[in-house]
């Protein structure tokens, strides 16, 4: 899935009732659903029971099992408050009437206004500096696998890692990373879609952070990786038409977990998102 387009049209869903949505899959080369895509589908479900006026300002989710992506998921949004600021949703996803995903959501009324900070950005070095991760695997390709290959070329983002990417580099790396990101082609959408496409793409580098102590080389050959949960907080308007920096740091890895936290700036430096995770990093010679 190369195409925004597609994107588009896999995170907006069709309504199968008032507070019933079905999503299709992403064909993923990794042959189950991708944890992004059904984030981003859930919060497009959510979305659709909320009047115009409000917008996501936080989710928190639990991935339970595996995706078919042979199969349709049947997103169910329970409407649990709608207050005078805040408006609350809850999401079951289900595969042959099975809950596979949690997630739960609240939007606020949007344009209220109040105190106003946020995190200082990285220095670090800006996109055009940088080769993007296409670029990387053509100079790599007689030495990669074809599955990682063809992970890279299918995504509708284009991703820039600051700290950069040497496949001969055996070395173990501390557990931060920093990634430009931009959708590969503008989109023409609603600021609520941008949210919904941040969120389907804030689940890929976060795991791998998380890995890097423990690996010998720049990406994991024997570590099976799941997510197990997922939360977004969303501080101020965002475009994925721009490049945006991934700021990632793992601050604990234990009893097969991993622990990754991220916060998401535009170019001039302001914080449009955090984002946490925890998910299995388990060896598999172990």
């Amino acid at each position: 899935m190369t195409d925004v387009q597609e994107l588009i049209e896999l995170i907006k869903l069709e309504r199968k009732g008032e507070t019933v949505f079905l999503g299709k899959n992403y064909l993923s080369p990794w042959k189950r659903v991708f944890g992004g895509q059904v984030l981003a589908q859930a919060l497009s479900a959510a979305t659709q029971t909320v009047s115009e006026d409000r917008g996501v300002h936080s989710l928190h989710s639990y991935f339970l099992l595996p995706g078919d992506i042979e199969v349709p998921i049947v997103f169910e949004v329970e409407r649990v408050r709608d207050g005078g600021s805040f408006s609350t949703r809850r999401v079951v996803a289900k595969q042959n009437g099975i809950p596979i995903f949690i997630l739960s959501a609240s939007f606020q009324i949007k344009g209220q206004e109040g105190f106003d900070h946020s995190l200082t950005m990285p220095q670090v070095k800006q996109p055009e500096e940088l080769q993007s991760d296409e670029e990387i695997i053509k100079k790599y390709e007689k030495y990669i696998p074809n599955s990682l290959a063809e992970l890279i070329y299918s995504r509708p983002f284009d991703f820039k890692i600051v700290e950069g990417f040497d496949l001969f580099d055996q070395s173990r790396k501390a557990p931060i990373r920093h990634v430009w990101f931009k959708t590969k082609q503008k989109a023409d959408v609603s600021p609520d879609l941008h949210q919904q496409m941040m969120t389907y793409v804030s689940d890929y580098n976060l795991l791998i952070t998380s890995t890097l102590p423990h690996i010998d080389g720049p990406y994991p050959t024997n570590v099976f990786m799941a997510s197990l949960d997922h939360a977004i907080w969303f501080h101020r308007e965002v475009n994925v038409n721009d490049w945006l920096l991934y700021a990632l740091d793992s601050p604990s890895a234990s009893n097969t977990r991993g622990f990754t936290r991220g916060n998401i700036f535009t170019r001039d430096g302001k914080l449009v998102a955090s984002v946490a995770q925890e998910g299995l990093i388990r060896p598999l010679n172990k």
